[in-house]
């Protein structure tokens, strides 16, 4: 079945590729199957991740987005990331709705996808649901988080390119963007910019690059400040040339292998974990960890040590 689908999907046969990608959400036997067979057809797509607080419209800018791209003949994927409904499982409010004008573009392929309880702001299966939109054959990806605040930091490794959407009038503008936020940011876009404050917001942006100087300065890339009004198509333009010239810069100065570099290696590190989290609850039953734990808390045992214990019996080696 695996091969059928993955030889209607090279041919561009959309309801293959939209089983595969259900398929790397919901089996993970299957999942490494399908990893397996398409990843010597990957690494072509270019993956901009756009991110930031709820209500920043980073859908209503996805989707003026997608149409600049397709202007210039791009083959574009999204992957939208949405909260999970907490009676179905499945993604909660399908940001497909501000995309539907793309539905009937051959050229488009658009996926929401829920978090399933995954922190980071992206979906567990995110990496692999990647991996099949790239081997379809999509010059450029889009992967938008599911907006919840200062912990969606999983998208720089994720993303090649990061686009941080922010708007003004959410308080304090600079604590819903501060910490890992900023640090992994490569583009800032201040949407709604004809909104009161918009200039305050502006400010406050260029105030905190200012401060981090020497970064900027040592990376060589110092990220621009786009203010769009994605309803209007206010600054599109201008968003989409810096995210082609963010991907010049990368390019040649080889940080985008390193960051691909550095994708792989934290790809392997939470597929290992993964794996060992199964073996321990596959090794050990519930009273044998409720017996360990009771230990710690008399502290007859402490946790590095209780932890050591439960290594070694799910490795079967000592650690």
């Amino acid at each position: 079945m695996i091969d059928d689908l993955i030889e209607r999907m090279l041919k561009g046969d959309r309801r293959a590729t939209a089983r595969l990608i259900t398929l790397v959400e919901n089996d993970e036997e299957k999942a490494r199957e399908i990893v397996r067979k398409i990843y010597p057809l990957t690494g072509n797509a270019y993956i901009v991740g756009v991110t930031g607080p709820p209500g920043a419209g980073k859908s209503t800018l996805l989707d003026k987005l997608i149409r600049v791209a397709r202007e210039e003949g791009k083959i574009v994927g999204v992957i939208a990331i949405d909260p999970t409904s907490p009676f179905t499982g499945g993604a909660l409010l399908g940001d497909r709705i501000r995309m539907q004008r793309h539905s009937t573009d051959p050229g488009v392929f658009i996926r929401s996808m829920a978090t399933r309880g995954s922190l980071g702001g992206l979906a567990k299966a995110t990496s692999d649901a990647i991996k099949v939109l790239d081997a379809y054959g999509c010059d450029v990806i889009f992967v938008e988080t599911v907006g919840v605040g200062q912990i969606e930091v999983d998208i720089v490794k994720t993303a090649d390119t990061v686009v941080m959407v922010t708007v003004p009038g959410l308080g304090d503008d600079v604590q819903a963007i501060k910490a890992g936020l900023m640090e992994i940011a490569d583009l800032f876009v201040i949407n709604k910019a004809d909104k009161e404050g918009a200039d305050a917001t502006y400010f406050e942006l260029n105030m905190m690059l200012d401060l981090e100087k020497e970064r900027w300065e040592k990376r060589g890339w110092r990220p621009p400040i786009v203010e769009t009004v994605a309803t209007t198509m206010r600054g599109i333009r201008e968003l989409w040339g810096e995210v082609k010239r963010h991907r010049e810069f990368l390019e040649e100065s080889g940080e985008l292998e390193r960051k691909r570099r550095f994708r792989a290696q934290e790809e392997v590190k939470t597929i290992v974990s993964g794996r060992i989290a199964r073996a321990i609850s596959e090794r050990f039953d519930e009273e044998e960890v409720a017996s360990l734990i009771d230990r710690i808390v008399r502290r007859e045992v402490d946790p590095y040590s209780a932890a050591d214990v439960v290594l070694e019996k799910a490795l079967g080696v000592k650690v």
